[in-house]
């Protein structure tokens, strides 16, 4: 599905950050310093890659991008939080990732009245036994749904953040550990905010991206006609293992990053910073993100090394939600993806040699 893209550009294009996983013309320039990933692991990872969103996209159609971005995001170890209407999908997305490498999903539906102990479980007293059982929340599971996160108190919240961050739960002073792969894809309805807990920039800040999916165009949604009944759905036969996944997911962070990159990185964030529409900048944090998402893209693309339109292609799904506008911003109609574009727009991107 992917190619790789193109090298480092020798002028300052005008950024663009859509059509993330469209292909490109072959790039001709890699850096100089050796990789530690090797060119067969890059391939390997590429076609393990596109097997799994192809048939993850047996059930999403006409969805790449989205598609692509939640297996990138659980490649590199991270979180998604989908932000959309009702009915586009998002379910079925996390049900066909899951069954896709063969690993446990579990769902939790958000309302006022659920409380911790529902999301990562509860000791109970065991009459015959004499003795405390502990039974597991659905946070134990490999890809867990949470639909409508903002509907849950912010005590709840914390505890599902902590568990995420932390990769393990504590009950009675006992710590269990998560298993592995572990990912959380987390839903919001960006309408609907009666009885709704906005999360916090703090909070935000734990999910490696924001995505929406969107409503399918005119022939994808004719071959979701075609395709269901309305009732019946597609069964997806796995097409890789967990063990597969955590491989992968140990070989992204050894995807070279040239130096020049790296300052990239850190300049586009220091100008985030310094601009005055935006009063909450891109964290140490957010850069590290994007250097991973980054690092991933590029072997999904086949290549060992990481160009810069592996870190503006991503950049709106990892940054977008961790920046703040000023109140003259919003007012005027900025949103943080044109924000976003104005940066990187900005900063000279770095050329080859």
């Amino acid at each position: 599905m992917l190619s790789s893209l193109t090298a480092f550009s020798e002028s300052r294009p005008r950024c663009r950050l859509r059509g993330i996983f469209q292909p490109r013309k072959p790039d001709a320039v890699r850096n100089h310093t050796p990789p530690q990933t090797h060119v067969a692991d890059a391939e390997t990872f590429r076609q393990t890659f596109e097997r799994i969103t192809a048939n993850v996209e047996r059930v999403i159609r006409g969805k790449p991008d989205a598609v692509g971005l939640s297996l990138l995001c659980l490649l590199c170890d991270g979180h998604l939080l989908i932000e959309d209407v009702p009915g586009v999908g998002k379910t079925s997305l996390a049900k066909s990732l899951a069954a896709s490498i063969d690993a446990p999903f579990g769902r939790i539906q958000f309302t006022p009245d659920v409380l911790p102990s529902d999301v990562i479980g509860v000791n109970v007293w065991d009459e015959r036994e004499r003795t405390f059982e502990f039974r597991p929340g659905a946070l134990f599971s490999s890809i867990v749904l949470v639909d409508e996160i903002n509907r849950a108190s912010p005590k709840t919240q914390a505890a599902l953040l902590e568990a995420m961050q932390e990769r393990q739960v504590t009950t009675d002073r006992t710590t269990r550990p998560l298993g592995q792969p572990f990912m959380v894809i987390a839903t919001q309805n960006p309408i609907e905010h009666e009885g709704t807990y906005p999360l916090p920039e703090s909070q935000l800040d734990r999910f490696l991206m924001r995505v929406s999916i969107g409503y399918p165009d005119a022939d994808s949604a004719v071959e979701v006609l075609d395709l269901h009944d309305g009732t019946t759905e597609i069964t997806l036969e796995p097409v890789a293992t967990a063990r597969e996944v955590l491989a992968m997911t140990r070989t992204v962070t050894e995807v070279h990053v040239a130096p020049v990159l790296r300052r990239y990185i850190v300049a586009v964030a220091d100008a985030s910073r310094q601009r005055g529409t935006i009063t909450l900048g891109i964290s140490p944090r957010a850069t590290l993100d994007l250097q991973r998402v980054a690092q991933a893209r590029a072997l999904a693309a086949g290549r060992n090394y990481v160009v810069p339109d592996d870190v503006k292609a991503v950049a709106e799904p990892v940054l977008g939600h961790r920046i703040r506008l000023s109140a003259d911003a919003q007012l005027q109609g900025l949103t943080p993806q044109t924000a976003l574009r104005d940066v990187f727009d900005a900063v000279a991107v770095p050329t080859a040699g």
